[in-house]
């Protein structure tokens, strides 16, 4: 397959980088941390916190997304020659050009480097915040690593995919506090665990099913059926709508009947609902619906705590 041979300059080819890190999910990404730190610490940390933790939680998702494509390269690129051009409608990890260094729009190298300077800036960030937090940075990235090279190997990396999306939301709590309570943390690392399982690696996976099945790839999907993907989803998401009024009802924010409806009424709209149309139709356009509905969810639950502490 011919791969393309236009050159980018300037602003054009920033917006390659934006899709190499999907920057348009990894936006939405970052409410996680954010969501995690309020709870936990019940009122908004100092300005200083606020500045460095945003710029470290876009440096880290940025480098975390990147990261995925380099790991993935020739992978990609043999998706790529196996399935032709990638399908980007309706795709929110794909708002603009999708794998960029696997199309050939950028080289590895470039990517690399792009990839390797966010990280730096990520560490930076995370040892102003809190040391540990470069732990769980780094921690992240290697968990994102296995779970590329399993792709060919098991199924159950989309284990190792929870683990990754829950470093965020930890690393936030710690960001604001040293020692936040165990019990909070494990409640909010399995509410978000679930969260990434059934609202966002499984459904990704399903309507990617035709392209892994050809590549050989091991996902829930391609190894255990759609029907059984559609349980685990199901599943997954309620144990998360479940898990995610425990960890309210844990933060120091004292909640209001109303500002729980809402919370439990955001789980049942963002992630509950598709999943149910998903598991009855089969359909894979909704899976991806799923998926890009449940990528909101966490922003949307940081507005309302967002409106508790402000209201007091």
């Amino acid at each position: 397959m011919t791969q393309p041979t236009c050159t980018y300059t300037g602003l054009t080819k920033i917006k390659l980088f934006w899709a190499l890190s999907r920057t348009p999910h990894g936006l939405l990404d970052m409410a996680t941390p954010a969501l995690g730190a309020l709870l936990w610490l019940g009122r908004f940390p100092s300005f200083d916190v606020i500045l460095i933790g945003l710029i470290t939680t876009f440096s880290g998702y940025t480098a975390v997304y990147a990261l995925n494509d380099v790991i993935d390269y020739r992978v990609d690129k043999e998706k790529l020659k196996l399935c032709g051009n990638f399908d980007i409608e309706c795709d929110l990890d794909a708002a603009t050009v999708r794998h960029p260094m696997a199309q050939g729009y950028l080289s590895f190298k470039e990517g690399l480097l792009w990839t390797m300077g966010w990280s730096i800036v990520a560490i930076w960030g995370a040892y102003y915040l809190n040391p540990v937090c470069i732990l769980i940075f780094a921690i992240g990235c290697l968990l994102e690593t296995v779970y590329c090279l399993l792709l060919k190997v098991t199924h159950l990396r989309t284990l190792v995919s929870g683990g990754v999306k829950t470093a965020g939301a930890i690393a936030g709590v710690f960001a604001v506090d040293p020692n936040p309570s165990p019990i909070f943390l494990s409640m909010l690392f399995l509410w978000l665990f679930f969260w990434e399982i059934g609202g966002q690696n499984v459904p990704n996976d399903w309507s990617d099913i035709e392209e892994d099945r050809r590549l050989n790839a091991k996902t829930i999907p391609v190894r255990l059926g759609t029907k059984s993907a559609n349980t685990i989803i199901l599943g997954s998401l309620t144990a998360s709508l479940i898990l995610s009024t425990v960890v309210f009802y844990s933060s120091p924010i004292p909640f209001e009947f109303p500002f729980l409806v809402a919370a439990v009424a955001t789980g049942l709209f963002f992630f509950v609902l598709p999943a149910s149309i998903l598991y009855q139709t089969k359909k894979p356009q909704y899976a991806m619906a799923l998926f890009n509905m449940a990528s909101t969810y966490p922003l949307a639950l940081l507005v309302i705590v967002v409106i508790k502490i402000v209201m007091g």
